[in-house]
């Protein structure tokens, strides 16, 4: 007897395995003899997070007044912030980064952003990611400014095994000539709704296949919010997906990657270079309850890192980014919009943290940039390069290679202990 398959179930066999291999993940990793115990470690977190939710500013008596229902309690309050000295507070759910910072470990910046000014997730991501100053320079960068970094290592530039892509997929950031490996644990993510939302968002307008994915997927009984479009779980012109928050990953999620990685790092002949995206941060409604499960993976997550890398953490750097903060006013379903500046995080053995770097603009009517968002008082670019000439000795020569037009960045002082 014949076999016949119908076109609807032959796209939907093919729809799954392209989610299955976006998501299946392999250890593709070659150890090579490293040539520096110093490590080197950037955080992507996609969406945007907030840097006044994260790091509050608790004592700007203009905060209020724009915010009021996202506040955290006052310090020594049930789920207050928690204190970085008397104007600052951690959000409640990073405990771990609070207890680091006790200890000189940690160094959040604020009001800080990227050079470009572009509201778009994508068109910012992708200027994070490469170090371009604006969307017309980035056309001629080919490659991500971690993976420059690979190339100006001391030894042979751009030698295998010194680079390490953490999770699922091959960021922007590490993407280049020097070769970069790649590790996630072998059934470490299922597909995710946003996934299928994002393959029927693509398909929508094609009659053949979009009918049929989308039947394909009812069959699945997958939630019908994924199929509505315009509507929760589908991808917008700005790159945001709408509803709730969800770990698309195993259920341990960053933590048990960070672990993972954090060993792999700590080996005499490991990676000396790895990056993690996360997602989860655009907050555009309900940002008090959508918020705290990210944070509170992110922190777990670092702590997981550190001590993955135990004795190995004096030597290791980690950079938490993001590509563009969140509106200083709340919006009318109590979260917050694309905005401009926001707060980035300096985390190792040798911060030289226990404060918080940056100027703080203030949040008066008059002080806002473009009377909506956080004014951003320091670039990016300039924290990076400064954690990478503190930690790897580069010159001035070497971080304008690695950051290209980025003249105007100086890079910042006194980032990490002697």
């Amino acid at each position: 007897m014949a076999l016949t398959i119908s076109r609807r179930a032959a796209l939907r066999g093919s729809l799954m395995g392209l989610a299955t291999i976006a998501t299946a993940g392999r250890a593709q990793l070659a150890m090579a003899d490293a040539d520096t115990d110093k490590r080197f470690v950037v955080v992507l977190l996609r969406g945007a997070l907030d840097g006044m939710a994260s790091v509050v500013p608790y004592g700007d008596p203009h905060l209020a007044a724009l915010r009021a229902p996202l506040i955290p309690g006052q310090p020594g309050s049930a789920d207050g912030v928690l204190d970085l000295g008397g104007f600052y507070g951690f959000h409640p759910a990073l405990t771990g980064l609070h207890d680091m910072y006790k200890q000189g470990e940690v160094l959040p910046v604020h009001a800080i952003a990227g050079p470009y000014r572009s509201r778009s997730h994508f068109e910012a991501q992708d200027m994070l990611q490469t170090g371009a100053d604006d969307d017309q320079n980035m056309a001629g960068i080919t490659s991500g400014w971690l993976n420059r970094v690979l190339v100006e290592l001391p030894g042979a530039p751009g030698a295998a095994g010194r680079g390490l892509a953490v999770g699922i997929g091959m960021p922007l950031l590490l993407r280049g000539p020097a070769i970069v490996g790649s590790y996630a644990p072998t059934g470490f993510a299922q597909p995710s709704a946003e996934l299928y939302a994002r393959i029927v968002a693509l398909n929508a307008t094609d009659r053949l296949t979009g009918r049929a994915i989308r039947e394909g997927l009812r069959e699945a009984r997958f939630d019908q919010s994924t199929l509505n479009d315009g509507s929760d779980g589908v991808m917008d012109e700005m790159g945001h997906v709408a509803g709730t928050y969800h770990d698309p990953k195993a259920a341990n999620g960053f933590p048990a990657l960070a672990m993972a990685a954090g060993k792999l790092l700590a080996a005499p002949a490991g990676p000396r270079i790895a990056a993690f995206q996360l997602e989860g941060w655009d907050t555009h409604a309900n940002q008090m309850g959508l918020l705290k499960p990210p944070l509170t993976m992110l922190d777990n997550g670092l702590v997981a890192l550190k001590t993955a890398l135990g004795p190995d953490w004096k030597n290791t750097t980690v950079l938490v980014m993001t590509e563009f903060g969140r509106t200083a006013r709340m919006n009318g379903t109590r979260g917050t919009d694309h905005g401009t500046a926001t707060a980035a995080f300096l985390l190792g053995g040798s911060v030289a943290g226990g404060k918080v770097a940056g100027t703080w603009p203030g949040l008066a009517d008059s002080q806002l940039f473009q009377n909506r968002d956080l004014a951003p008082t320091a670039d990016i670019r300039s924290l990076a390069k400064g954690a990478l000439a503190a930690q790897f000795g580069f010159s001035n020569d070497a971080l304008l290679r690695i950051f290209p037009d980025s003249l105007n960045a100086a890079p910042m002082n006194g980032l990490l202990r002697a």
